[in-house]
């Protein structure tokens, strides 16, 4: 999976500058979903030291043998669960409703802590994805901007699964448009978050600044379910 990891590393690379990007710009979050702790460990001492998960008690379980990398919250939250991951994220990947964002507020007020969220937009409209419509997005941003311990720092989006990743490249240009609109009104939106194993470098060369990749590093570690 090391060499998985370089793999990945060299694609992201060569799709940056495909697009007259800077690579280093592009930060690859390695999901570790289902992996185990030990299988995790090869990759950070490859030089991974962005990690995310789907569930917060997962991540949670892990963060306790891994502390020294950062990890995001990339999956649904739910609200029930926003007392246990509070704090423990560098970014939660998954705002996507106005009740969340309240329960965010008052968790991280009781902690006196800020916390970075992304906005998740269903572009592609799928049912089975979370997200805010994209006609949404601008008030939901300006209602969540009046909360004082939410810093929103970008966007999030997944692209359907699709056999032909190109066909991803519409879903991750529309996202981008409007991170372009909406920085004029909010330059803190700086991030997008978007592309995941079997499209990231697809959503590199449409501008993405952070790809989620899981089994494209972890293959043979990954469990379905």
């Amino acid at each position: 999976m090391v060499s998985n990891y370089k793999i990945v590393q060299q694609k992201i690379r060569e799709a940056a500058l495909r697009s007259g990007r800077d690579p280093e710009r592009i930060k690859l979050i390695a999901v570790t979903k289902t992996v185990p702790v030990e299988e995790i460990t090869k990759v950070i001492k490859a030089g991974a030291s962005n990690l995310g998960e789907n569930r917060v008690q997962e991540l949670v379980n892990k963060q306790v043998l891994l502390s020294d990398v950062h990890w995001h919250l990339i999956g649904h939250l739910q609200t029930n669960k926003v007392n246990k991951i509070i704090g423990k994220t560098v970014l939660i990947h998954s705002l996507d409703r106005w009740s969340l964002a309240e329960t965010l507020q008052q968790a991280a007020e009781k902690r006196d802590i800020t916390v970075n969220v992304l906005v998740q937009v269903n572009v592609s409209g799928e049912q089975s994805k979370y997200g805010l419509a994209p006609q949404q997005v601008e008030d939901f941003i300006g209602d969540v901007s009046e909360l004082s311990r939410l810093n929103i720092m970008g966007l999030m989006t997944m692209a359907p699964f699709v056999s032909n990743p190109e066909e991803t490249r519409p879903v991750f240009r529309e996202l981008y448009n409007m991170q372009q609109k909406l920085q004029i009104k909010w330059p803190n939106l700086k991030h997008l978050s978007m592309g995941m194993t079997n499209d990231y470098q697809i959503a590199v060369e449409e501008g993405a600044d952070i790809v989620r990749v899981g089994s494209a590093i972890f293959k043979h570690q990954l469990l379905e379910g």
